[in-house]
């Protein structure tokens, strides 16, 4: 099957539609789908919910369909530094659905596995239990996370060859691989693609069978927090 698409347009072509349900790689500012984030945007697609560690920032990642008013609601775990998140989520404008870091990319790799549902500690009495099921085990109390399964992923590797087998770099391998599974269609953006077999097995992070579609292009390497001395 092929798999590599000539632009990030092309190989989203015939997947939006309104209300549809996204899960993007990325950690920070690293492994962000960024050029798929843009054909979303310029394709006018609207009323969507993502899920996401990260909300970007401001004019960058997930931040440029916040700033056009596609995204519904965000499921997430770090929302800070991006104004108009914030602005959007106090005013009322945009849904919340907040989750722990871990439990994020539980739920994201829970639903690529085809677990339904699985029970943690983490968020036990805060208003992340609110409405979930409680349960005890051993004496200990739990509660209830599903699985997520959304309509499409859209992911951000270093390096992949033509059948989509994938290996990222530092962080960026945080959420991208959980990302990928759990969608029903993975479109993956690199920034190199290689000839089958010449990447070693052992290196691979994700393997080819979860991606569906694959683009190659160029990437802005952004610093989230720059720190100096002084002079």
């Amino acid at each position: 099957m092929q798999k590599i698409y000539g632009s990030a347009a092309e190989a989203l072509d015939g997947l939006l539609f309104d209300g549809m349900t996204i899960a993007s790689g990325g950690f920070g500012l690293c492994g962000i789908p960024e050029l798929l984030i843009a054909a979303i945007r310029d394709s006018g697609v609207k009323g969507l919910t993502v899920a996401s560690n990260n909300a970007g920032v401001d004019e960058f990642g997930l931040g440029v369909l916040l700033q056009s008013r596609q995204v519904k609601k965000m499921i997430s775990s770090y929302v800070g530094e991006n104004a108009e998140f914030m602005r959007q989520y106090l005013s009322g404008e945009l849904e919340l659905e907040f989750n722990p870091q871990g439990t994020l990319a539980e739920r994201m790799r829970a639903g690529g596995a085809g677990i339904p549902g699985f029970y943690t500690k983490t968020g036990v009495g805060t208003v992340i239990a609110d409405g979930k099921e409680h349960k005890d085990f051993n004496g200990e109390t739990y509660i209830l996370e599903t699985g997520l399964v959304m309509d499409i992923a859209i992911v951000k590797a270093w390096k992949a060859d033509t059948t989509g087998n994938a290996v990222f770099r530092k962080t960026a391998r945080n959420f991208n691989p959980p990302a990928a599974t759990c969608g029903k269609v993975c479109i993956m953006e690199v920034e190199e693609i290689v000839p089958a077999g010449s990447l070693d097995p052992d290196h691979i992070h994700l393997p080819g069978i979860y991606v569906h579609r694959l683009i190659q292009g160029e990437h802005e390497k952004r610093i989230e927090q720059r720190t100096t001395r002084k002079a």
